[in-house]
């Protein structure tokens, strides 16, 4: 190998060397710290290669491992260090994300996703011959980053206190990292894995070097200056604003027993200004995964504003790919553009995010990324930064079993960051399309991950560490209750732990996949009815959700990622053979594979053990069910669908898969609002398949009850799968408690009003009212809450031979109350005297009471009362009875409580007003003293 030239005259320009002689110092006091430089200043590149000693030929090399949290940011981290070496990667520099691998025996410094060192930390709790961690981009909450914060701390406090740990971001919470890292940092020592090559570990003259404390450091005026100075407000002001210090600072910030050292590098590479552009017409409010068109109509006119004003290339960042295809149709072509337009996504070939990475091409770029470019990525020819001010976060609906993304303001730590790009090889500026007082109200971080996830990982990997729930690691935020819980209900359900908590085996080899624990037990499963192949193309199909060009067909994507020439396809395959290899290193001996893996499994009869249409359907059906199998789904009918977990689903209109009865729904979302969900991608499957994958689900049960929706009493034998009914069949000889029960549930739920209420019954419950409002104990109470309370006592014997709503209607409501009575006391054998039905009037009529009112009534004929000298009291002389006097028509002529006094005072109108209008009917002037009666005057005399 020829002489290896380290790219000095680079290496001397980042601002982060300044701060380095600080951090060695915290390392060997503490063994933690916490690592601040704004965008730009080399934190990522420069701060590994100088802790692994390879800035100082002849020093110590100590082997370092860089967590990172995404595979691009991985893979151009390591290109970058490669490159400052003057090596390729692979060399002393490599690195490993899923499904791809480049380390040689030479490699020390190795970059990694934050996926992977989880997945390293579960073979490997020691990490045995790694020296440090660092924990790049801390500030973006993503769960594997936190967890695998935990598990790192964990293993300083327990087996490797001389393992070096780094937490380092741009705009990261510094006072909070270094609380939780601090809480680890006893017994800190020098690297034992540290190869001395001569003198002591630290930094050393020769060559290229650090500033050493002794030398001069970041407060000594050892950084380069800003460059390109002249903005009155730049987003590096905003960096220094959010309480970025001088890495001088750090040995009164880290005090023993206190938390981590906090060092931090001073300013950016370059000034960055800020143009606020917010759109003139109003915007509404991103809803789900909506973002209103007029914002993306004017942040492609923020875009061509850009190019005209400013020089240099234009990175743009977006919520998602769907916006991203729209601003690039809004844009149109290059020519008339004056610009090539690049789309760099998680999601884009990898050759595509390294043409981006690459630097010139002679034209100028219009770079239009999602957050993935937010950070630890340097875009070469980039001087301009458009920020749509959006971001997306998972939000999951923990009782459904159904995740979703959610467009959000993004947080300021976020902007300043995505400022940060302009500035990184020379002085920009950043279009924010938003005011600067919307600014102040933009979210300080973003949310953790952990607060909003699917948590079945975190718990999957936190049971293989010995903590099933989680509580005794060092985490800045618990998970919350609730998701937790839900996700350890799906592991047990899986078979990954058991009712305690604790990993089984089976669990323990669905961590090593690598995968989310419903796909992996979709795989372990799956391999077994159809074999690893087939099982692991399925798989990865559902590990990363194929293209919408795809359609929402499972097994005609399977077919397509097949014979498809694209950037996904090639990723697809490259996971299925990655996931067939692991399932092949973590089978348990004796356990067989399935068809086409040479062991011997039950698949063989599915598709009758073909590689056709046929095959695929089944094979992608009962893979997706097996991963989901809540999302069973059986049709209702125009595109409606329900889940075994009782959720709704909606098919697309004009989907393939309309007339399927049953489906395996891999993919599906919950839009904000919506009542039911709408599915994306999902397989057909027969009934057969569907009781296999969702087993656990399906109960077979006698049901006796009330139906809200039939409105009756059911007595059935259901088969079920979760809410599905499968079967029903109705049962002949019903539990009669379980009916007598469900009776009462129909009461209680529509009302008394099931039972036959004849006018003499509704008398009935009337005076008994009365009776208990006004003369009390021993006297039942009888509104509805007392009687369907007491339904039992009342009904008792009725409710025993009736089996259904028209059983209740048949029930004499007057009859069955009447039960209520006080016999026991004697009470009951005085009801009529006390709160009689009828009252007799001097005309010798008996006349019905009224019950309905507070005070009882009688309505009668004016002349039947002659000679009457008191209104007639009830209750044992308790309450007058109101009187409604009557015309000798039957009208209302007069309503009175104290009979005497309308004798005297009301009868004489009264009868001066009716006389005429009735001449035939007896009108005396003293009433009292007259003859009762009935009848006319004429008849009367007759009689």
């Amino acid at each position: 190998m020829g002489r290896v030239t380290i790219r000095t005259d680079v290496l001397d320009h980042l601002p982060v060397r300044s701060a380095v002689p600080a951090l060695w110092d915290a390392l060997e006091a503490r063994g933690t710290a916490v690592l601040c430089a704004p965008p730009g200043t080399g934190k990522t590149t420069l701060v590994p290669l100088a802790l692994a000693g390879l800035l100082r030929p002849g020093g110590p090399v100590r082997r370092v491992v860089v967590a990172e949290p995404r595979r691009i940011a991985a893979r151009a981290a390591a290109r970058r260090m490669a490159w400052l070496l003057g090596e390729e990667v692979g060399e002393r520099v490599g690195f490993t994300v899923r499904g791809e691998r480049k380390v040689g025996r030479r490699t020390v410094v190795e970059v990694v996703t934050t996926g992977v060192l989880l997945q390293r930390l579960q073979r490997d709790q020691e990490l045995a011959g790694v020296a440090v961690v660092m924990l790049d981009e801390c500030h973006e909450r993503h769960l594997d980053a936190d967890t695998a914060a935990a598990f790192l701390l964990d293993v300083r406090a327990t087996l490797r206190p001389d393992l070096w740990l780094v937490a380092a971001s741009a705009t990261t919470d510094a006072e909070g990292w270094a609380a939780l890292l601090g809480g680890a940092s006893a017994g800190a020592t020098t690297p034992a894995d540290a190869v001395p090559a001569g003198g002591a570990p630290g930094p050393a003259d020769g060559g290229f070097a650090v500033p050493s404390p002794a030398t001069g450091g970041a407060g000594a005026g050892g950084g380069p200056a800003s460059g390109g100075g002249g903005a009155a407000r730049d987003a590096t002001d905003e960096v220094r604003g959010a309480g970025v210090r001088d890495a001088g600072d750090q040995q009164a910030r880290g005090p023993e027993g206190v938390g981590a050292p906090i060092v931090t590098a001073r300013g950016t590479a370059h000034p960055v200004d800020v143009v606020w552009a917010p759109p003139e017409r109003a915007v509404r409010p991103a809803h789900g995964m909506r973002v209103d068109p007029v914002l993306l109509e004017h942040v492609a006119a923020v875009v061509r504003r850009a190019l005209r004003e400013r020089d240099g290339d234009v990175l743009c960042f977006l919520p998602g790919v769907g916006e991203i295809s729209r601003v690039a149709g809004q844009l149109g072509g290059g020519e008339r553009l004056g610009a090539d337009v690049l789309q760099v996504h998680g999601r884009a070939p990898a050759a595509v995010q390294d043409a981006v990475l690459a630097g010139d091409t002679g034209r100028r770029r219009v770079v239009l990324a999602t957050s993935v470019a937010e950070s630890s990525l340097t875009v070469p020819g980039v001087r301009v930064v458009v920020d749509a001010g959006l971001a997306r976060e998972p939000r999951t609906d923990h009782a459904r079993g159904l995740g979703a993304l959610a467009t959000v303001r993004a947080s300021r730590a976020a902007t300043r960051q995505r400022a940060g790009r302009a500035g990184r090889e020379a002085p920009g500026v950043v279009y924010r399309c938003w005011s600067e007082a919307d600014d102040t109200r933009l979210p300080r971080w973003p949310a953790p991950e952990i607060a909003v996830a699917d948590l079945a990982s975190f718990a999957l990997h936190c049971a293989c560490w010995g903590e099933p729930d989680a509580s005794g690691l060092a985490l800045l935020d618990p998970p919350p209750g609730g998701a937790m819980a839900a996700a350890r209900e799906v592991l047990v359900a899986i078979g990954a732990t058991d009712d305690a908590g604790r990993v089984t085996e089976r669990g323990a080899r669905m961590a090593r996949l690598g995968l989310h624990p419903r796909l992996a037990r979709a795989l372990v499963d799956g391999a077994r009815e159809v074999g690893p192949r087939p099982a692991a193309e399925v798989v990865a199909l559902l590990s990363e959700e194929p293209p919408r060009e795809y359609g929402d067909d499972l097994s005609a994507a399977l077919r397509a990622a097949r014979r498809g020439g694209d950037a996904y396809a090639g990723r697809w395959r490259a996971e299925a053979r990655r996931l067939a290899g692991a399932l092949r290193e973590t089978r348990g001996d004796g356990e067989g594979v399935g068809p086409g893996g040479g062991g011997t499994g039950s698949g063989t009869s599915r598709g009758g053990g073909g590689q056709g249409a046929g095959f695929d359907d089944a094979v992608a059906g009962l893979v997706a069910a097996l991963a989901f199998p809540e999302r069973v789904a059986r049709a209702r009918g125009g595109g409606a669908l329900l889940m075994a977990s009782g959720t709704g689903a909606e098919l697309a209109a004009g989907s393939g898969l309309r007339e399927a009865e049953w489906l395996a729904i891999a993919v599906a979302d919950r839009p904000v609002a919506a009542a039911s969900a709408r599915v994306r991608l999902a397989a057909v499957i027969d009934e057969e398949t569907a009781r296999t994958a969702a087993a656990t689900l399906h109960t077979t049960a006698d049901e006796v009850g009330w139906s809200v929706d039939r409105g009756d009493l059911v007595a059935r034998r259901v088969e079920r799968l979760g809410r599905i009914e499968v079967r029903t069949k109705p049962l002949a000889r019903p539990d009669p408690e379980r009916v007598r029960a469900g009776l009462l549930d129909g009461l209680r739920g529509e009302g008394l009003g099931l039972l036959r209420w004849s006018a003499d019954a509704h008398s009935l419950r009337q005076r008994m009212a009365f009776a208990h409002r006004v003369l009390g104990e021993p006297w039942p109470d009888v509104s509805d809450a007392a009687l369907l309370d007491r339904a039992d006592a009342w009904l008792a014997g009725v409710l025993d031979r009736a089996r259904g709503r028209a059983d209740l209607g048949r029930v004499d409501a007057g009859q069955a109350l009447s039960r209520l009575l006080p016999w026991a006391t004697g009470d009951a054998a005085r009801f009529a005297e006390l709160v009689p039905e009828r009252i007799e009037v001097p005309s010798g009529s008996r006349i019905r009471v009224d019950y309905a009112e507070e005070q009882p009534v009688l309505a009668v004929k004016l002349q039947e009362l002659f000679g009457w000298q008191e209104t007639p009291r009830i209750a044992g002389g308790r309450v007058p009875v109101v009187v409604h006097l009557l015309s000798p028509a039957g009208r209302p002529a007069a309503v009175t409580a104290d009979l005497a006094s309308f004798w005297r005072e009301g009868y004489h109108s009264v009868r001066a007003e009716l006389r005429g209008r009735y001449p035939k009917h007896p009108w005396p002037q003293d009433p009292t003293a007259a003859e009762p009666t009935r009848h006319t005057a004429a008849r009367a005399r007759r009689a």
